[in-house]
């Protein structure tokens, strides 16, 4: 087994499906699959689950809304996306636990390291959500916390993408896709791996990650077969 321990960062967007807006209950399913079974392979996972399906705080910000209350709209996003999620995986006989960054019981258990890493140890996932708990940090920024503070052994940034790509792939046919980058040249070119602030701190952490397509169902199985299916992104 490649990996022991991996923090899973799961796209709020890409739970919308193809309808554009919300849970797309295939999607939901296709998800709860993969990890289950990645759970049966012996691997303990944390996944920290974005909020864009339903509500983004910047966008808010945008729209008028205060940046700190579009912030925790977007926290409580994540709590929604985090149930149907834990949901979808008890439905499939996978236990979970739903951890929230700011104390929401009986929701939620209030996150901590420890309660997180006991519950991966037991064999359940544990899906921590709220992001950080606090305003002006995206949900990748969490990942990248959790992942350093569980002491996982990889973060997975699950996209619709299938790795790094010099461009943008949608939008550049001219675009080439990365095997392995390390984090220097990722900020120094630009790239939209993360938000900066996650860059750096999975960066001064030695954090490794690994950006796959986790849309297309089985891909989680052959990353942690070892797979070369995406990019890693190394210090």
């Amino acid at each position: 087994m490649k990996y022991k321990r991996i923090l899973l960062k799961l796209s709020g967007e890409s739970l919308m499906g193809a309808q554009g807006y919300g849970i797309d209950q295939d999607r939901l399913k296709s998800y709860a699959r993969q990890i289950k079974d990645a759970a049966a392979s012996g691997v303990e996972i944390g996944i920290v689950i974005g909020g864009g399906n339903i509500f983004r705080g910047v966008a808010g910000a945008a729209k008028g809304f205060d940046r700190v209350k579009g912030d925790q709209m977007g926290m409580l996003a994540t709590v929604i996306n985090s149930l149907a999620l834990s949901s979808a995986l008890e439905a499939k006989g996978q236990p979970a636990v739903v951890l929230t960054a700011v104390p929401m019981f009986p929701i939620g258990e209030p996150y901590s390291k420890w309660k997180a890493i006991e519950a991966m140890k037991q064999g359940k996932v544990a899906i921590m959500s709220c992001g950080t708990g606090s305003p002006f940090f995206t949900t990748d920024t969490g990942s990248a916390l959790r992942a350093i503070e569980t002491e996982a052994d990889v973060m997975l940034k699950g996209t619709r993408v299938d790795g790094i790509y010099t461009a943008d792939p949608e939008k550049d046919p001219t675009a080439t896709k990365f095997d392995e980058i390390s984090y220097d040249e990722v900020i120094s070119r630009g790239l939209k791996v993360m938000d900066l602030t996650a860059t750096a701190l999975c960066k001064e952490n030695n954090m490794p990650v690994y950006v796959f397509d986790m849309d297309t169902e089985g891909n989680l199985a052959k990353m942690l077969a070892g797979e070369p299916i995406g990019t890693t992104v190394h210090p």
